[in-house]
């Protein structure tokens, strides 16, 4: 996908009209709290919550393998983590193991039970994902993904702004009613 043009803020809300439930923002935190309910009770099948199967996928596909790193990558709190992976570690879906160059290091190793489990992740994944594009055309599909691609560049470009303390975000004036001057 090629790099989207970055441009000027546009103004298809205005706040004199504004309905929260027709915001993009109301109905992406519907969707995604919709899609939520129905990975967890596929996943509870599994005997996996959401705070499980995540950490669990992510030490598989290499994205972190210390308590720390699961709990910087999942945005939370490093206590919580550590308590969740006691309670993977109690299931035999992993195991602690010390670093062989830094003994204050323990990283993070899916059992062969863990594999198994973690195997089947993805396929409910993709199961959920489907159903929930039915009736999309693949050309519609393509252009959704897009799009939110898109919103998701531009939300990095603010917070990256925000974080330089450089280019303030551009802000709109309201649309306020023009009062007759007399």
């Amino acid at each position: 996908m090629s790099s989207p043009k970055i441009s000027s803020p546009v103004c298809f809300y205005a706040g004199e009209n504004y309905s929260v439930t027709e915001g993009i923002g109301y109905l992406l935190l519907q969707l995604m709290t919709s899609m939520r309910r129905e990975v967890d009770g596929r996943m509870g099948e599994l005997g996996l919550t959401d705070a499980q199967w995540k950490p669990l996928l992510m030490l598989k596909h290499g994205k972190a393998d210390t308590a720390f790193e699961l709990a910087r990558e999942m945005s939370i709190d490093a206590g919580a983590m550590t308590r969740m992976l006691d309670r993977l570690m109690a299931k035999g879906l992993i195991e602690r193991v010390r670093s062989k160059t830094d003994r204050r290091v323990v990283h993070l190793r899916l059992t062969p039970e863990g594999e198994v489990a973690t195997a089947q992740v993805p396929y409910v994944l993709a199961e959920v994902n489907n159903e929930y594009l039915c009736g999309f055309s693949k050309s519609e599909w393509s252009q959704l993904k897009e799009l939110l691609q898109r919103m998701l560049l531009n939300g990095q470009r603010l917070q990256t702004d925000k974080e330089e303390g450089q280019n303030e975000p551009q802000r709109f004036e309201p649309l306020l009613p023009a009062v007759p001057r007399t």
